[in-house]
């Protein structure tokens, strides 16, 4: 049976589907645990790390952390907040220390910022322009690292 012969056989015998809920279901939650694979964070280090912000050492973690919670729909209005995960940030670090041995990012010596490398400008260049979930979930994750960014400023000058 064809593709098209299925589908004309499915509209002949009159066969329906009827769903109960009309509502939209809400995105199941996930644990801190289901987002600190390596591939993941470092890739996700790689994307912020290539604007023209870079962000710094210090607060890495917490910003993967915000930034995940910002992307991730699971995350979404979660008690726990996930930049305080001490896992999340043990996580960072080794995802860090490896972008670093790999040569696709730079921390600065004097002010400890994150900057990718050409060669790391090219891995996310190749990963977007596969398209598919990976690339929108990293444009939308620099689209939150911006946000984040700009939130800050604002509650500087605010203070």
């Amino acid at each position: 049976m064809t593709f098209l012969e299925f589908f004309n056989q499915i509209r002949t015998s009159g066969i329906e589907v009827e769903f109960d809920r009309l509502q939209e279901a809400t995105p199941p939650r996930l644990s801190n645990e289901a987002m600190f694979h390596l591939p993941l964070i470092a890739i996700s280090i790689l994307m912020i790390s290539k604007g023209h912000v870079k962000p710094a050492v210090d607060h890495l973690g917490q910003l993967v952390g915000d930034c995940f919670e910002r992307t991730f729909p699971g995350f979404r209005g979660s008690a726990q907040h996930l930049g305080w995960s001490a896992s999340l940030r043990v996580r960072t670090v080794q995802a860090l220390a490896f972008l670093e041995q790999a040569r696709l990012v730079d921390v600065g010596a004097g002010d400890k910022r994150i900057a990718a490398t050409t060669s790391g400008r090219a891995v996310i260049e190749h990963a977007i322009s596969e398209g598919g979930d990976l690339a929108s979930h990293l444009i939308i994750l620099e689209r939150s690292y911006r946000d984040i960014r700009s939130e800050r400023q604002l509650q500087f000058f605010q203070t």
